[in-house]
């Protein structure tokens, strides 16, 4: 497997850091992530260690504020700033490979950039994954309610007890409380999906654990949706982070599953 790194300008001039894992040969198609909240590129290995033996090309990016990117998450006012560096990040992957689908993964908050990204630029996507993503049911708040000065609860990422004290010794997870920038944005970013994801056409594949409310959001997410071509797998017991649960290979096979079937 091949492991390059490196850095591009994204808004205002930020440095974005990305990665790209390859396996040397000509591949299927492209995947690129766009990963959670407080979290950063390094940690969907997982996805990498799939698909790569399979001959696709995994790219994924640390957004400004995460990771190795420049920035701070309280700068962040609002989701279209994510939406212009993962564009900016399309147009890199683009330029490479003038000639290969490409994949969007978007996970967690990903989830909501991603769809965010999709209603600008769905046209240039062969398709959608979204991951522990979803919608409010009417009436409800858009997001889970929780004590504004606490950092993001990590028992609810996955089962396993070695992912969460991995994520709770990154040095490159943020641990700190919650910037009231960033949920803010969340919540404009949601609410505006909530109107509008009916414009989002392009195949899309949504995919949750049902061991927390991300199943329940996911179904309302693949109601609303416009995508005529739409899948939604929801796994009993699994957690937030259903890459990193125990139980990843079937999801990862389910995946590649729905990826062969839009090469």
């Amino acid at each position: 497997m091949r492991h390059d790194e490196g850095n591009f300008k994204g808004l205002y001039n930020h440095n974005i850091y990305f990665q790209k894992w390859s396996s040397g040969e000509k591949s299927k198609a492209v995947i690129f992530i766009a990963h959670g909240y407080a979290e950063h590129s390094g940690r969907y290995m997982n996805v990498v260690n799939h698909f790569i033996p399979l001959d696709y090309h995994v790219y994924a990016l640390d957004h400004r504020g995460h990771g190795k990117s420049d920035g701070k998450l309280d700068e962040v006012s609002d989701f279209s700033m994510f939406v212009a560096d993962l564009k900016k990040f399309f147009d890199i992957i683009r330029d490479e490979y003038p000639d290969e689908k490409i994949f969007l993964i978007g996970h967690s908050m990903g989830s909501v950039i991603s769809l965010l990204y999709a209603l600008e630029y769905q046209q240039k996507l062969a398709g959608l994954v979204i991951s522990g993503g979803g919608l409010a049911k009417p009436g409800d708040p858009p997001l889970p309610q929780r004590p504004a000065d606490q950092p993001l609860d990590s028992s609810f990422l996955s089962r396993d007890p070695e992912v969460i004290k991995a994520y709770e010794n990154d040095p490159l997870v943020y641990r700190g409380p919650i910037p009231q920038t960033i949920e803010s944005g969340m919540f404009k970013g949601l609410s505006r999906l909530s109107d509008e994801v009916k414009n989002i056409i392009l195949p899309v594949i949504i995919m949750a654990g049902d061991g927390c409310t991300d199943g329940a959001r996911s179904q309302i997410l693949y109601d609303s949706i416009g995508s005529k071509d739409k899948t939604l797998k929801r796994y009993p017991g699994l957690m937030h982070e259903i890459y990193n649960e125990t139980e990843h290979p079937k999801v990862m096979a389910d995946l590649e599953v729905w990826l062969r079937a839009h090469l």
